[in-house]
């Protein structure tokens, strides 16, 4: 079978606590987002708390 080809986004490879790993599965059935969509916001959202204290 084929590799599917991404081309707005970037495989990668990481881990979670086992507690955080199954909050963000719980997450993703209740909210029925999927749990990329949910990690690009809490990455979106961990940049820019960063930005601020770089920016100071």
């Amino acid at each position: 079978m084929p590799e599917t080809v991404l081309v707005n986004r970037t495989r990668f490879t990481s881990s979670l606590k086992n507690e955080l790993a199954k909050e963000l599965d719980s997450l993703a059935q209740e909210t029925r987002i999927p749990k990329s969509r949910l990690l690009d916001e809490a990455v979106e959202d961990l940049l820019k708390k960063y930005e601020k204290r770089m920016a100071e």
